[in-house]
């Protein structure tokens, strides 16, 4: 097929001389010489471009959550089952870079195509759209409902006065119109790395930001620092009194609910191989050290957050820990500062997810045309579109996303990578009983147990009445 050697063609020829060979032999076009079958493509983003897209790819609106999970787990317990996801995660990105080395392919779906057929290449084209929308109208729940906060303190007002800027759905239509639209209109993902360090600049502000407040902030809050009463807000969040003392390790009934946040905290694989494809000097080597990197990077900023943040409110502290903040102080000028620069961090993220969803949209409807502008085009306009419907008029969108994530999530990290290893690595070179396929038939049925616990958590939600209580990629 055409779309093949659209991806194929995207390769450095060099590197997998004994495919290319195959390829051009058996899928070239009648007439067309054999030399000629492979286009030679170089990818023009740098390491450190790449780096930063794939950062910011991680990166999510979980983050403001993470004090709050390590609240109901302890420090050391959520140091390890930080660690241990980490490590999960990179080993995931090593499963699908090593099956993308293997056939010489830089696309999730194909690889779905490879492993499994044209159904294949369907299911993986569907979750990744399923999941990045889900991620998409997440970060632009944010927007909706922070930024008229951030406007309304920025001009000294107590309370929304229903002034058209003060309203978030007109908000989010402005925004996705003037600033995510023509992000997300650039051909090549490797542009966008400017704005993914902008983006994670924003976040370490906020985490300076955070480690600042710890130190000037009491606990328990005394009168100065506003009307929140620690007692109630505590007892209501754990269930406990000793508030102000750090918990190594602990359960509670909201323990639970911090493991999915966690095992998701570092979705990244739909933007992975795309990532791959327009690394300058790409090699699985080469791209292993990026998302490693990214990895180690955003587990420091996840755990420095997590641990000022808790170490600041301790048990009091709230499931989106910027409203804890607010309740301390709703006119703090640093707090709000920090509000704007999340909000920047997560607008600039959805251009990022966006490729993906594009990318799968073209797999599954345009999948043997070239390069179209017009398409291209459309297809970022749709997105946007259904996105900003989604958040405007489904009240219960958390739910609903939690559900999907609850799915896509897991079979995004653990199940698919797992069972494309497993069907692409040749037997010759891996025998089904070797040990790196066994890890990998082991690491999808992880994937496949962390898929039950999260939809049974959710179900348990939804038929005690319960509110949820934790943030989403």
């Amino acid at each position: 097929m055409f779309a093949n050697k659209v991806y194929i063609g995207r390769m450095n020829i060099q590197v997998f001389p004994p495919f290319m060979a195959r390829f051009a032999a058996n899928k070239r076009s009648p007439g067309i010489p054999k030399m000629w079958a492979i286009t030679r493509f170089e990818g023009k983003t740098s390491f450190g471009m790449s780096v930063f897209n794939l950062s910011n790819a991680i990166m999510g609106s979980g983050i403001l959550g993470l004090a709050f999970a390590m609240s109901n787990t302890g420090i050391i317990l959520f140091v390890i089952l930080l660690i241990f996801i980490a490590v999960l995660s990179a080993y995931s990105i090593h499963l699908l870079l090593r099956s993308a080395g293997v056939v010489g392919i830089r696309a999730y779906e194909q690889l779905g195509n490879r492993a499994f057929g044209p159904p294949g290449k369907m299911l993986a084209a569907c979750i990744i759209t399923v999941h990045n929308i889900g991620a998409m109208s997440s970060y632009l729940f944010i927007v909706k409902s922070e930024l008229p906060l951030v406007i309304q303190a920025f001009l000294s007002k107590h309370e929304n006065t229903g002034e058209w800027f003060l309203n978030g759905n007109y908000l989010i239509i402005i925004v996705s119109a003037s600033i995510i639209l023509p992000l997300a209109l650039m051909r090549q993902l490797g542009y966008l790395g400017y704005t993914s360090g902008f983006s994670l600049t924003c976040m370490v502000f906020f985490l300076i930001s955070v480690i600042y407040k710890k130190f000037n902030i009491p606990c328990p809050l005394n009168e100065e620092h506003g009307n929140m009463t620690f007692d109630d807000i505590h007892h209501d969040v754990n269930g406990t009194d000793d508030f102000c003392d750090a918990k190594m390790a602990t359960v509670n009934s909201q323990t639970a609910y911090t493991i999915p946040i966690l095992a998701f905290a570092f979705v990244c694989h739909p933007e992975v191989l795309p990532i791959y494809t327009e690394l300058r000097d790409a090699t699985k080597k080469r791209m292993q050290n990026v998302a490693n990197i990214s990895i180690m990077t955003m587990f420091v900023m996840y755990l420095l957050t997590a641990l000022f943040g808790y170490l600041t409110f301790y048990g009091a502290v709230e499931s989106e820990l910027l409203h804890t903040y607010s309740q301390v102080d709703p006119l703090d000028k640093l707090v709000l500062c920090v509000r704007l620069a999340v909000l920047v961090a997560v607008t600039l993220t959805v251009p990022v997810v966006l490729f993906p969803i594009r990318r799968a949209v073209l797999q599954i409807f345009f999948p043997d045309k070239p390069f179209s502008w017009v398409i291209h085009i459309a297809i970022a306009v749709c997105l946007i579109f259904v996105v900003n419907l989604l958040v405007i008029f489904v009240p219960s969108i958390r739910d609903i996303f939690g559900l999907i994530g609850a799915t896509s999530a897991p079979s995004l990290i653990f199940i698919l990578p797992g069972i494309f290893y497993i069907r692409i690595v040749p037997s010759e070179q891996e025998p089904l009983l070797s040990r790196p396929k066994i890890q990998a038939t082991c690491f999808a049925a992880l994937g496949f147990i962390f898929m039950v616990m999260s939809l049974s958590f959710i179900i348990i939600d939804w038929v005690s009445g319960e509110a949820r209580s934790g943030g989403g990629h």
